[in-house]
């Protein structure tokens, strides 16, 4: 199928780590491919147009845009007529993905959310476990989710606590909450080879096929492993009495990583619905958090943006909002902007060479501060020095200062569908805001502007026509501003048209 332009159209969606590279417009030549989804977040067959087009595939499929059109296949969906970006979102998602009920646990938007995972990497064990959450709490940051990241278990599959470095994890669990911690630890869907797990899910039938039948053998970050089939009922319960043994040792819910379509064989269901049935497994739990997932707009999960490397770049924190607005525009309202500082650990386990750079950890903070979800792993109070943390726990102030109207804007997506984060061309159409993705409506009134860039202290804000409290005053919209920052925090203004009475 070719679809011709219009004059002016932007286009958004598909994968949410290609929102750096987006919107798409006519002179853009860009080919997006989702059978499979190769990427390592969230990808949806879901494309929106700023002119309230949309294009919408049962399946993955691939899609072209160049100067002379739209390419994609002939059973692709395209809705037309809805008027701008927000009707083409609420009328796709409405159609295509409609929002399954909220049941997310408000700790993991009210608090921060903690991981252990750059601190401790594969080492970890009761007693760093709970040094780590000791330094949190003694260094005055407020207790939230503490997440306990992949090497606690006796191998992949077998989902007990390792007898050696966790003698005792009940007791463990008991003192996290005695501290003021919800807890959660790290899963996948990988089984060890040669393991007794292994054994039993083969003897089971449980384990995903290759094409010569018999268990295959995925390659991933962590080397071979067998895949549990979850197309099969067996294995879902199966997997499900071992999440059951961990929530009586006290555990509230469980970090869901892997499930990237890439590591699932092409046989059986397919590789992008194995992806989406362990997203689908994890909505569950009250408490849960997706990196990777297919097809899961609307479901109940927290899902997190890939690892981003530590640096200014388009890697690293210049992706955060681009990427988080395209994933409240494919149906992902309750997302995380990486671990703070960026989730690569390489880049931290290099820093006694390179050294971290302590403005751009803070500015990733403050980008993260008005989002859904914040999340710390790297110690703040190791990275930074003492003026630095300082000015970091006022932003968790003014984050604590705007949950009120973060919450409304959680309340609303459950209700409606629609992005909490979202982008100006969404809340604002026709004004000329549709490349603007450095900056971002959080719910119907707050506009933020973080400072992502070395040394900035203000920046340039897009602001639409009508009349913006900022630090007081009135300001009159229409075009660019410079505004210096007053605050630790990102510069945030309020909308109040018709007149500044507030």
């Amino acid at each position: 199928m070719k679809i011709h332009w219009i004059q002016g159209e932007y286009w958004y969606g598909g994968a949410a780590c290609d929102g750096i590279r987006q919107p798409v417009g006519q002179g853009d030549i860009r080919e997006i491919n989702l059978e499979p989804n190769s990427t390592p977040n969230q990808a949806m067959p879901f494309f929106l147009s700023s002119k309230g087009r949309y294009l919408w595939g049962r399946g993955g499929f691939s899609v072209r845009f160049d100067r002379e059109g739209i390419t994609c296949p002939d059973d692709a969906k395209l809705g037309k007529g809805f008027g701008t970006l927000r009707g083409a979102y609420l009328a796709g998602m409405k159609r295509h993905f409609p929002f399954h009920p909220f049941r997310l646990s408000e700790r993991l938007f009210d608090a921060p959310v903690y991981n252990t995972w750059i601190e401790l990497t594969f080492y970890q064990s009761q007693q760093a476990v709970l040094d780590y959450a000791r330094g949190i709490v003694g260094h005055g940051m407020e207790p939230g989710v503490l997440m306990i990241d992949d090497g606690w278990s006796e191998c992949y599959g077998d989902w007990r606590f390792h007898s050696g470095r966790f003698p005792d994890p009940a007791g463990m669990v008991k003192e996290l909450k005695a501290m003021g911690f919800s807890v959660m630890i790290w899963v996948c869907p990988f089984v060890t080879p040669d393991s007794i797990a292994w054994r039993d899910a083969g003897e089971r039938g449980i384990l995903a096929a290759g094409p010569d039948g018999e268990p295959y053998l995925s390659r991933w970050w962590n080397g071979y492993s067998g895949v549990l089939d979850f197309s099969r009922k067996e294995a879902v319960s199966w997997f499900d009495r071992q999440m059951m043994r961990l929530q009586e040792t006290g555990v509230d819910g469980f970090k869901f990583d892997a499930g990237d379509s890439i590591y699932y064989p092409r046989e059986g269901c397919g590789r992008n619905e194995q992806s989406r049935l362990w997203a689908q497994y994890g909505e569950r739990y009250s408490f849960n958090e997706y990196r990777a997932s297919w097809k899961a707009g609307g479901y109940s999960l927290m899902q997190r943006l890939c690892d981003k490397e530590h640096s200014w770049g388009e890697k690293g924190i210049g992706a955060l909002i681009p990427d988080t607005l395209v994933q409240g525009l494919t149906g992902h309202p309750y997302c995380c902007p990486d671990l703070v500082g960026g989730g690569e650990y390489l880049n931290f386990a290099k820093e006694k060479e390179a050294g971290l750079d302590q403005e751009l950890f803070l500015c990733h903070s403050e980008t993260a501060c008005m989002m859904p979800v914040i999340q710390f792993s790297a110690a703040p109070w190791r990275i930074l020095d003492e003026e630095r943390f300082k000015r970091l726990k006022e932003q968790l102030d003014i984050r604590k200062a705007y949950g009120k109207e973060r919450a409304q804007a959680l309340s609303q997506a459950a209700a409606t569908g629609e992005p909490v984060i979202r982008p100006m061309e969404y809340s604002f159409p026709g004004q000329g805001m549709e490349t603007v993705m450095d900056q971002f409506m959080m719910g119907e009134r707050l506009l933020v502007a973080p400072c992502i860039k070395k040394g900035e202290t203000g920046r340039l804000a897009a602001l639409p026509k009508g009349r913006w409290k900022y630090g007081g005053h009135c300001i009159e919209g229409g075009g660019s501003v410079y505004l210096s920052r007053e605050t630790a925090g990102p510069i945030i203004l309020e909308y109040m048209e018709p007149g500044c009475r507030r």
